[in-house]
């Protein structure tokens, strides 16, 4: 075998690893090709390659990836895992296998979409200053904004709006309970714009369908690429017009619509500056727009677009366990996702446990999140609501409390620690010790967040993914399940220590 042909052989995370090091140091792209895996280097340009960078050779081959990995995105909020060979994870080819992928597993072309677009505003920091440009343009920063505005706008675009009388049905779809659905509105292109009289009672969802579809006009020049406005209905949705087993291209366009003419709605309802200083002054309280006529999901998902501080989540969670509507600032795990139940989801997040009461008062949260070693500080707030439809369902808007801890000068590993013996020695939820609640109800005052107070004032609680992992000293199902090798690892290790 040629030295190149063996240099080949232990090439599996050369790529990936001379990328770290060229972003880590700011260099140009000219070692692209080895990268993405279409160039093995020389033994001799491998060398020199080490030497700059002040690595040994058989650093780049032994099969491990110690460095962190840089984002292509300096500032993305969620880090992905390095896939190699990187010519595999090329456009043409994913174009390719990615129809037959979600075919085979059952998964329709929406909620594809919907992981894309949730990675993609995850990247972006759910900031996207072009739809807010577009929607400060026609709104001219108005707020608040009231419906005879909406109207005024609507017309001044040529709009038409016609009523149309139509109740609430049971759709199961794909669920095994069925869910209240209502048709709220939809688009008819040109210009026309059609809207269920139920709305007429509720003026915060009629002021945000109208701004929806005013968005449409103004992005899409309302050429009707896009689906009704429901409420209900199926969890894992497909679009309303297709029945297909086949994945439809129309799915993937009309849930980026969806979403692009949503974020638009959110920033005419609630541009940047005035709806920052809004929340402001209500502490960022969760049901804050009940003042003003905006929906309470709209408040929570216009949160991370406006605040300074940008280390938020949040969460729009439907029973048994389906995410609606998620946002992961800076990498949160889910509790569950929106293809499928988990069979052990931790019962101890906030969303849960709002799922399972009657309340619908605000509720906080401090919560310890523990997977495997990592450690991380979260404060929730959330809020059992009904959707138009009448479907019960849970929002929860969070932050992550690490940072804000860290530009105090304080140390967020002993903070945590601190609050998570406490935690232990109550069973898994304890009182938050009196250092530790001081340096929260600062945070709180820092960041003008009022729930980080009244989170402190209550017990927290330590939250994992899964039941079945559960990192609290006294395990939630009593005793941990055994985990045992898949039998291949066994016999390998057997035959190795022999």
């Amino acid at each position: 075998m040629s030295s190149h042909q063996g240099l080949r052989r232990k090439a599996h995370f050369l790529g990936t690893k001379i990328k770290n090091l060229r972003k880590r140091n700011n260099l140009i792209s000219y070692l692209s090709m080895i990268e993405n895996g279409k160039r093995v280097p020389s033994e001799r340009l491998l060398e020199i390659i080490a030497e700059i960078f002040q690595k040994k050779t058989s650093w780049f081959f032994d099969e491990s990836l110690d460095d962190e990995a840089i984002d292509t995105a300096p500032t993305a909020a969620v880090r992905g895992m390095p896939l190699e060979p990187g010519f595999l994870f090329s456009e043409s080819l994913l174009q390719l296998a990615i129809p037959e992928l979600l075919a085979q597993t059952g998964t329709t072309g929406r909620q594809f979409a919907h992981l894309l677009i949730r990675a993609h505003q995850e990247a972006s920091h759910n900031r996207f200053p072009d739809i807010e440009r577009a929607a400060e343009t026609v709104g001219k920063k108005q707020f608040p904004m009231h419906l005879d505005d909406l109207f005024a706008i609507a017309r001044d675009l040529g709009l038409k709006v016609r009523w149309f009388d139509d109740s609430t049905f049971e759709d199961k779809g794909e669920s095994d309970q069925p869910l209240n659905t209502l048709v709220r509105s939809f688009f008819d292109a040109p210009n026309m714009v059609y809207v269920n009289r139920e709305l007429e009672k509720d003026p915060a969802r009629l002021k945000f369908d109208l701004a929806n579809h005013i968005g449409h006009m103004v992005l899409h020049g309302g050429d009707g690429a896009r689906a009704p406005q429901v409420s209900g209905g199926r969890v894992s949705g497909r679009r309303h017009d297709s029945e297909s087993l086949n994945v439809d291209a129309k799915d993937i366009l009309y849930a980026w619509r969806d979403f692009e003419c949503s974020y638009f709605a959110a920033a005419l309802l609630a541009p940047k500056t005035p709806f920052r200083q809004f929340l402001a002054r209500q502490a960022y309280a969760i049901d804050a727009g009940d003042k003003i006529d905006l929906t309470k999901t709209l408040v929570m998902r216009r949160m991370p677009s406006v605040s300074p501080y940008p280390h938020w989540h949040y969460f729009d969670a439907y029973p048994p366990g389906h995410l609606r509507a998620v946002y992961r600032g800076n990498g949160i795990p889910l509790p569950w996702g929106n293809m499928k139940l988990v069979s052990d989801p931790c019962q101890h997040w906030a969303v849960f446990r709002m799922l399972n009461t009657r309340s619908t008062e605000p509720s906080s949260q401090i919560s310890v999140l523990r997977s495997g070693d990592d450690k991380r500080l979260y404060c929730c707030q959330s809020i059992r609501s009904t959707d138009a439809a009448g479907n019960p369902h849970v929002l929860c808007a969070g932050v992550d409390l690490s940072p804000a801890l860290v530009a105090q000068s304080i140390d967020p590993k002993r903070t945590i620690d601190m609050i998570e013996a406490s935690c232990n020695s109550s069973g898994g939820s304890g009182p938050i010790p009196s250092e530790a609640r001081k340096q929260l109800e600062s945070i709180s005052k820092i960041l003008n967040i009022g729930w980080i107070e009244e989170g402190a004032a209550s017990d927290a609680t330590i939250i994992c993914q899964r039941s079945s992992s559960c990192p609290r000293d006294k395990h939630c199902l009593g005793k941990a399940p055994s985990k045992l090798k898949p039998q291949i690892d066994q016999i390998r290790e057997a035959v190795l220590s022999a």
